[in-house]
């Protein structure tokens, strides 16, 4: 049986037995920390936390969420990627917030960690402010930007998740970030 079988195998039993993400955890670990690497690069800056505590952050997220029907690998890693977005610009406007005078008595663990500059962290927000937009506007878009952006998904896995062929996802992936790009664009130019 494959490791991406295992996986799924196990998904099925979340929730019927208390220590099924303590064997989930180390088969998906390795590929968690390459998403939270990539995410960590992209977002530069000087930061102070590392991939592994954003991996830590995102399961101890993953555990807590109440009753979630995981169809397959592909799905969790979906919903991964959901929680690594959450974090990340929860973090970004909390700091912000900071900056601006306003002090949250509710800091995560990440709160600690993390020492970044005041222009990426609008730019993650500029990012995630636009992906709002886009989901109003075509939800399947910003599901795949999350995925892919968020979550370093391969365009089949993101197929499989949304249950589409991967040449829509391809396309739709295009459009998405063709539509991000004019949208963050037009916040430059104002």
């Amino acid at each position: 049986m494959s490791e991406k079988e295992d996986v799924t195998q196990l998904l099925k039993r979340v929730g019927e037995e208390e220590d099924v993400y303590d064997q989930i955890y180390p088969l998906v670990y390795q590929q968690l920390r390459k998403i939270a690497s990539a995410k960590m690069n992209r977002e530069g800056g000087e930061h102070t936390y590392t991939k592994t505590e954003l991996v830590h952050e995102t399961y101890l997220k993953m555990i807590n969420q109440a009753e979630v029907d995981y169809q397959n690998r592909s799905h969790f890693m979906a919903i991964c990627s959901k929680c690594m977005r959450q974090i990340l610009i929860d973090y970004a406007r909390r700091k912000n917030a900071v900056k601006r005078g306003r002090d949250f008595d509710k800091h995560t663990y990440v709160d600690g960690l993390v020492q970044s500059e005041k222009q990426d962290l609008q730019e993650l927000i500029d990012i995630d402010d636009a992906m709002k937009r886009l989901e109003k506007l075509n939800p399947r878009l910003s599901q795949i930007v999350e995925m892919k952006f968020f979550g370093e998904m391969k365009i089949k896995d993101i197929a499989d998740v949304l249950e589409i062929s991967e040449s829509t996802v391809h396309r739709d992936w295009l459009k998405a970030r063709g539509w991000l790009y004019k949208e963050l664009k037009g916040l430059e130019d104002e």
